[in-house]
């Protein structure tokens, strides 16, 4: 018995560190984050009288400003895309290095390496590559001269600008998801595959009838780490386009492709409405947790599907 007490002592001597800080950084600014959205927090709260509770305001005002209305539509649909094309492009990577093709080591070393670059970075860099680069091929090759159009150029209109976040978004992020499709594909035993092959399977019938319902846990783990992902982005969005370029919504001129996460920040610190920032981003943990549980759910019913 003094063994276990012992033992669990330890335990928790070793964890105190951790939980800590957790409460610390985490839990104590969220619960303040809240309180803060029922009051009237700003730089000139002082000035204004010092701060009160002012109720739901923040989250009415929110709730009518058409910009974080078109930021919401704006993230689900990136978010849509950039699941799709991050899960595919990952999966078919997956594939490719676990095949039996010369270098894929260094295939997947070299697929790994873009997750590595700091988004703000990555933004900047894949910006010059859209404004300079792609013109300038245009410019030079004439089978590609539509690229060299102004009106052609991907960051110049909000519906493309969208695509090249998702983009940039796959090139960044289909590496390191990659990696997971990797390990639960070198998990399917390789008996499966012989036996199927014996039969007479193809290559696409071992991959639907094997290969996909033994990877089907991965799926719910990348499916979660690309929702998450693509609902918080911000770095790349903030350096590609800034929210740009404009667009018109609700008869209100808006920025095209503002995701939440930048909304919160150009709402809380260049509008000065700290407040009002902070009610949208308890709206965005709301709602991003609601959407998240819900797609674990399906995925785990799906899993016992296949």
């Amino acid at each position: 018995m003094n063994i276990k007490k012992e033992n669990s002592l330890v335990f928790w001597l070793f964890l105190a560190p951790v939980l800590v800080a957790f409460f610390v950084v985490i839990v104590v600014p969220f619960f303040m984050g809240v309180f803060y959205s029922f009051t009237n927090w700003s730089s000139s709260a002082k000035a204004d009288g010092g701060l009160r509770l002012i109720g739901l305001q923040n989250y009415i005002a929110s709730f009518k400003d058409p910009a974080f209305a078109h930021s919401f539509g704006v993230t689900i649909a990136y978010t849509i895309l950039n699941m799709i094309v991050i899960n595919f492009a990952a999966f078919s990577l997956a594939l490719l290095v676990t095949s039996k093709i010369r270098l894929r080591k260094v295939y997947r070393v070299g697929f790994f390496v873009p997750n590595l670059i700091g988004g703000l970075i990555l933004g900047y860099v894949w910006q010059f590559l859209f404004n300079n680069a792609i013109p300038f091929l245009g410019n030079t090759i004439p089978m590609f001269a539509a690229l060299a159009r102004p009106e052609n150029l991907m960051l110049g209109k909000a519906n493309s600008a969208v695509i090249a976040l998702v983009i940039v978004g796959t090139w960044q992020y289909a590496g390191y998801i990659m990696m997971i499709y990797i390990a639960a594909i070198e998990n399917v035993p390789v008996e499966l595959h012989e036996a199927a092959m014996i039969d007479g399977a193809t290559p696409l019938q071992r991959l639907r009838s094997i290969t996909l319902p033994m990877a089907a846990q991965a799926f719910t783990v990348t499916m979660f780490l690309t929702l998450v992902q693509s609902f918080k982005q911000f770095d790349v969005n903030v350096s590609l386009t800034s929210g740009g370029p404009s667009t018109m919504f609700l008869d209100t001129p808006v920025l095209g492709t503002e995701l939440l996460a930048l909304n919160i920040y150009n709402t809380a610190f260049l509008s000065n409405k700290l407040s009002e920032g902070q009610a949208r981003a308890v709206v965005f943990f709301l709602v991003l947790a609601v959407i998240a549980l819900v797609q674990v759910a399906v995925n785990k019913k799906k899993e016992l599907e296949l």
